[in-house]
């Protein structure tokens, strides 16, 4: 088999996992507060609402803590999606690129993509900070995955080879292949369907076994 793509990047919430992160933190919170953030999400990834506008208010609201975060890993992992480790270890076996690039918080994106395969150094996600107790003390302002075009940003300044598949569920992951960062953007639906996510999309996928044939094909 013959790689389609020299590079796939992947969103990780809802696409590599079931989970919304940002949601599932929220959760641990108030009934108000995860009302409040999970609107503000749906927003967003529905494309509704620049991530700029929602972003930082979010996380202020919730307030994570470090151990929340350890907890949230475990839970990314526990909603990993069927076929996803396969997937990125064939990828790399054929001499793919495969990068992970979110919105989500680096200190439970990170040890999650890394039990899926990916190399450290090509997982990027938001960096925050915590006091001397653990408590939330901020995010990075200059990450630009905070920002709606983010995404495509990072991907730039990666270099990766082309061409370049993105995956994922939401607004942010269209901008990819919007701002010309990518070739291709395949519309992830195993966990929830966008309908102006889709629209956008080069094609579909419901699960990761629909992707394989669309990342590898017959040698002639």
């Amino acid at each position: 088999m013959s790689p389609v793509f020299a590079s796939v990047v992947f969103d990780v919430d809802s696409t590599l996992t079931g989970i919304e992160g940002v949601d599932w933190l929220a959760a641990l919170r108030d009934a108000e507060t995860a009302a409040y953030v999970k609107g503000l999400t749906e927003r967003v990834m529905a494309g509704e609402l620049p991530i700029e506008a929602a972003y930082v208010s979010r996380l202020a609201r919730i307030a994570p803590t470090r151990d929340e975060l350890r907890r949230l890993a475990d839970a990314y992992r526990a909603a990993a999606s069927p076929g996803a480790r396969e997937v990125i270890a064939t990828l790399q076996n054929a001499g793919v690129r495969v990068v992970a690039i979110s919105g989500g918080i680096a200190a439970a994106v990170v040890p999650f993509c890394v039990w899926l395969g990916f190399a450290e150094r090509d997982v990027h996600a938001v960096p925050v900070e915590w006091n001397g107790r653990g408590e939330y003390a901020g995010m990075d302002p200059a990450t630009p995955l905070a920002t709606q075009t983010g995404k495509a940003t990072v991907v730039r300044a990666l270099g990766l080879p082309h061409p370049i598949l993105a995956v994922g569920d939401g607004s942010t992951d269209v901008e990819m292949k919007r701002q010309g960062a990518v070739e291709a953007f395949a519309a992830y639906t195993g966990f929830t369907h966008r309908k102006a996510v889709v629209a956008a999309a080069d094609f579909v996928v419901e699960t990761f076994a629909d992707l394989m044939p669309r990342l590898l094909a017959p040698r002639a």
